[in-house]
């Protein structure tokens, strides 16, 4: 069994220490209120076998904790009282230096909490932790001096979290969707370098890539791009080729038919779309950015969005060369094609790709191909879009999201027309639902009381962030604020305008909704005399969002958190807070957003439909997936969930297996077994546990992860059922 220290390194559980503190406790009362050595033993035995049943490995503090629980049920409150004090002093002490010794774990690459915090991040990489070094600076900046204290104190109490407190001091926001039309079409600046107006397809591309790099390095969250702003660009490398070809006629006195020479020109431009869809696949895959971890950029693929047939024709050039390219994948450091994290990819399922006579639906045909091995595109339906997603207009609009699943409300600008691009994310704050339940003891009335309370609290640290932004100059972040990423401000200018009014919006986010319904109800919210209850609780935070916006008029909008790490500090703050309790917090993670626990028995369609509804009442993002096993020779059932999901969710993905063992070659799925009380992965062909040699992928919170996970998402992984 492991345990985890204060500086967030990994050791070995040795009963022998927690016998020898104790011992020094005793031994420091009269001897009168001394306990027998067999007494400490037996002390230290049932501290150790509750760690064993946390299965996942504890805290030091949570394991003192015990310590002192069990030392007062065996009466000796004098020894009790030593030990407190000892811990006491010893806490008052280290607070002085915690942040020195996280930073030197970093370095030094033993802190686990760092090498499973981000799922696409190598912490033994020097640029990793120079940002989580710089991280732990503005997070302990971020406790001491900038957050209320009643905000620290519920985020570290696992009550609420407060997003990315590690970039809290900087005026940073969390996503966005990149209006790489502007930049495109009308020039942008990049490191004081004029970049105008492309003269083909591949530059477009290649000034793509450079955007989305400087993008990501002045925020921190997901970004998306839309290829159809790509798309304008073939007719202008067709018409380049077109002359380019009759130049070489001139010259060589060759004369081509109408035809020949249209034929000539496609290849040629086919040549170059694959050459710079490449462009941004590599690109984005091999860019490390200043956060130290390749771009996390969303690729929109929505036919719907194209304003002519030529440029929708196009645009199916693009989408079918970023599929085949994404199906073959790219190459490890062995040489072997792996699945890549990055660029997620989105389909939108439209009537004109996917039924079988639509004109589109080769390339709907060639997505399921890619997902069944690769586990990207996933999907939006653009008829359920339009639906959920009216403006003030009464207008549908379909757009993507801004990253794994942060979507944007319908916005009308001054002019009155719909806006999406250039338009971004505030920051997000999730309130922890089964925190709620559990603290209410069952009690129906209690619970509503402390909801208002924690609501409360998570719009207070929303301000927080709100406020932090206001006053912001564009000049802290140009490629953002001036040249059209996401607005063109003037040198100077505060952003403090798109901060109001809709521009931008501010996530309420939630977790373990299915965890507060069994609380409460006894019973999973698919349970039908339990699913009003489910729902009551999402009205009631859309409620609260909606009251918010009305005081201040700033977009507050509810989103379906992607725990990531967070599953597993919420996990254990639970379980700190209310003991083990069956069925609600005794695994080393909780439910994401609105899911159906990963252990229950349901079919992929079921899935789908029950959790449609969910995604009405989570306006400020979702997403729906279903677990499915190896679907590469099963094309037709890839095929039926997506006409599924276009008839009946927003949003949803297939999460498939795609893995690669260095060591023997195996490209089946890699296990995860139990080994000295820890998950750990394991090739089924060669018995290889060396995370470094092997290359796994699996679907975290939306997105691919390719760099392992800590032990409460191992677990929720581990534990997944399959839908199909």
């Amino acid at each position: 069994m492991k345990v985890i220290k204060r500086n967030s390194s990994e050791v070995t559980f040795d009963i022998s220490k927690i016998i020898t503190a104790i011992t020094k406790a005793n031994e420091a009362v009269e001897e009168d209120a001394r306990m027998t050595p067999m007494q400490i033993k037996r002390i230290a035995e049932a501290v150790e076998l509750s760690c064993i049943r946390m299965n996942r490995a504890p805290g030091v503090e949570e394991i003192q904790d015990l310590v002192e629980s069990q030392i007062m049920a065996h009466g000796a409150y004098e020894v009790a009282k030593k030990y407190i004090t000892y811990r006491y002093t010893r806490a008052l002490v280290r607070r002085s230096n915690t942040t020195d010794e996280k930073i030197l774990s970093l370095i030094e690459c033993c802190n686990e909490e760092a090498k499973q915090e981000n799922a696409n991040k190598n912490p033994t990489v020097n640029s990793v932790q120079r940002d989580y070094m710089a991280g732990e600076v503005s997070r302990d900046i971020t406790t001491r001096l900038l957050l209320p204290e009643e905000i620290v104190q519920a985020h570290e109490e696992g009550i609420i979290h407060f997003h990315d407190a590690d970039y809290y001091a900087q005026h940073m926001h969390n996503c966005d969707l990149v209006n790489l039309e502007d930049m495109l079409q009308n020039g942008t600046v990049i490191s004081g370098t004029m970049i105008e107006r492309p003269h083909s397809f591949s530059t477009a591309c290649n000034i793509a890539t450079q955007i989305i790099a400087q993008v990501a390095s002045n925020q921190y969250g997901g970004q998306s791009i839309s290829l159809t702003h790509l798309a304008p660009f073939v007719q202008v490398s067709r018409e380049k080729i077109t002359r380019s070809l009759k130049e070489e006629m001139e010259v060589t006195g060759v004369t081509l038919t109408e035809e020949q020479m249209s034929k000539i020109v496609e290849k040629r431009l086919r040549e170059e779309i694959s050459r710079g869809v490449q462009t941004i696949q590599y690109q984005v895959v091999t860019l490390l950015t200043t956060n130290g971890q390749a771009p996390f950029v969303t690729v929109f693929m929505y036919l719907g969005e194209a304003r002519s047939e030529q440029e929708k024709k196009d645009l199916a050039i693009i989408i079918e060369e970023t599929l085949l390219q994404r199906y073959q994948g790219v190459k490890n450091e062995d040489g072997v094609y792996v699945t890549p994290a990055f660029p997620k990819l989105i389909y939108v399922l439209e009537e004109q790709n996917i039924h079988e006579d639509s004109p589109y639906y080769y390339l709907t045909k060639l997505s399921a191909k890619c997902t069944a091995r690769r586990m990207v595109p996933d999907y939006i339906s653009e008829k359920k879009m339009l639906e959920l997603k009216v403006d003030k207009n009464g207008e549908g609009h379909c757009y993507t999201c801004m990253g794994c699943r942060s979507f944007l409300t319908p916005y009308v600008d001054e002019n009155g027309k719909p806006k999406y691009y250039g338009r971004f994310n505030q920051g997000v704050v999730t309130i922890n639902l089964p925190d709620v339940a559990l603290s209410s003891g069952g009690n129906i009335e209690k619970f509503w009381k402390i909801f208002d309370e924690r609501l409360e609290l998570c719009h207070k640290a929303l301000l927080c962030r709100h406020e932090r932004l206001k006053g912001t100059l564009s000049d802290v972040a140009p490629i953002l604020w001036q040249y059209g990423a996401l607005a063109r401000l003037e040198k100077g200018e505060p952003i403090d305008k798109l901060l109001f009014g809709g521009y931008s919006t501010i996530s309420l986010g939630y977790a373990g909704l299915y965890e507060c319904v069994k609380y409460m109800t006894g019973k999973s919210h698919t349970d039908p005399s339990a699913t009003p209850f489910a729902l009551s609780v999402m009205q009631y935070l859309n409620d609260a969002c909606k009251k918010w916006k009305a005081e201040h008029n700033i977009d507050f909008s509810l989103y379906g958190t992607p725990l990531e790490s967070t599953t597993y500090k919420f996990a254990k703050c639970l379980q700190k807070r209310f003991g083990i309790i069956p069925g609600i917090n005794d695994k080393g993670y909780i439910t994401n957003s609105y899911h159906i626990h990963v252990t229950e028995e349901i079919d992929a369609f079921s899935k789908l439909a029950f959790e449609a509804q969910f995604q009405q009442l989570s306006p400020g993002g979702a997403i729906s997936y279903v677990e499915v096993p190896n679907m590469q020779q099963n094309l037709e059932a890839v095929l039926q969930v997506m006409r599924f999901i276009y008839d009946n969710i927003m949003y949803a993905e297939l999460n498939t297996k795609s893995d690669y063992c260095q060591e023997c070659g195996w490209d089946g799925e890699i296990e995860i077994i139990e080994q000295d009380g820890k998950l750990i992965w394991k090739c089924p062909k060669c018995g290889n546990t060396d995370q470094s040699k092997m290359n796994v992928a699996r679907r975290t919170c939306g997105y691919i992860g390719t760099q392992y996970w800590n032990q409460g998402r191992t677990q929720e992984i581990k534990e997944r059922v399959l839908h199909l």
